[in-house]
């Protein structure tokens, strides 16, 4: 008689890196590696030939596109991010959305109730819900240090064959801003984001996994609307922006739009590293859209659970001083 030997987990050895065993935010979703690669996802179960996209995105957002031959035409914003819909959409045509610095949760409720073939983007609002019967797709690095990571939401019964992807190789960044600072790791930063072009969809790595099953997702929303709040009451007068935050949303940033030169060098001299929301806009518009003075103008503020009130305040004495 053959003694079948029984495989065990490995007991012993050195201490793998410890994070804390929670959930989840979105457990019931399908966990990709990237948000491109679930738009992607969406894009092949759905057959769609052809999209509408935002002048306003990323230009990272093509990478699918081209990938499967999707024919995509853009969009424009009006003064409030809403879309301007001067287009119709076929059996086969979709719409994205973006749901802007995770404030614009109203206007996607709006477009759910009008546009049947509707993708939302929720990279800029994690803690967004998805809503009911809208394909939705969301980016975990937006808003947390994992070196990947995205969510997919959709009521369609089709599930593509995947394989898991690995995360070590993009991990650099994260590890260095710890022993080095966050300055030390940006270069690492940028390598990572070139590795995670024209990837093939995958699921979501095991390390990211980890990584997120660790975040206490309550006090990250907490410190996050209570900054946004502090920035508003204090920088809302001179906002171009009419910003129709609600309590329940989890903004990513302060949007921060005022017509002034050289506000967005000067903070980062200042060590206040603001993002430019997208530089390939001045390549896809006329100078005299606004969504080309968007890109140009805006100063996305950060405000994550990284920082205080005394923070906050502290940015706010650097923007008076150059205002």
């Amino acid at each position: 008689m053959k003694t079948i030997e029984k495989v065990i987990k490995p007991i012993g050895g050195y201490f793998e890196l410890q994070i804390e065993n929670c959930l989840s935010y979105h457990p019931s979703l399908i966990a990709l590696n990237t948000g491109r690669n679930a738009l992607e996802y969406i894009l092949r179960i759905r057959k769609y030939s052809t999209i509408f996209i935002p002048f306003f995105t990323c230009d990272v957002l093509l990478e699918p596109l081209k990938k499967l031959n999707v024919a995509y035409y853009f969009y424009q914003l009006d003064r409030d991010l809403n879309p301007i819909i001067d287009f119709e959409l076929g059996e086969h045509t979709c719409m994205l959305y973006t749901n802007y610095f995770g404030i614009k949760s109203e206007t996607v409720e709006l477009l759910s109730k009008s546009i049947k073939n509707l993708i939302i983007d929720n990279a800029q609002a994690f803690y967004a819900y998805p809503l009911e019967n809208v394909d939705t797709f969301y980016s975990c690095r937006k808003f947390f240090g994992v070196p990947d990571g995205a969510y997919l939401y959709t009521t369609l019964d089709v599930h593509l064959n995947l394989l898991v992807d690995h995360s070590i190789s993009r991990f650099s960044h994260l590890i260095k801003s710890i022993d080095f600072g966050i300055e030390e790791g940006y270069v690492d930063y940028l390598d990572n984001n070139k590795l995670l072009e024209n990837n093939e969809i995958k699921k979501m790595s095991m390390l990211t996994q980890k990584l997120l099953a660790g975040i206490d997702y309550v006090k990250c929303a907490e410190i996050r609307r209570k900054n946004f709040n502090y920035l508003h009451k204090n920088l809302s007068k001179i906002n171009m922006l009419k910003l129709n935050f609600v309590i329940e949303e989890v903004p990513m940033v302060y949007p921060l739009l005022i017509e002034e030169c050289g506000i967005k060098e000067r903070l980062i001299n200042n060590k206040i590293f603001v993002a430019t929301y997208w530089p390939n806009v001045f390549d896809w518009i006329d100078t005299n859209r606004f969504e080309y003075f968007l890109s140009n103008n805006l100063i996305p503020l950060p405000i994550d659970h990284r920082y205080t009130i005394l923070d906050m305040r502290e940015m706010l004495n650097v923007l008076n001083s150059i205002l």
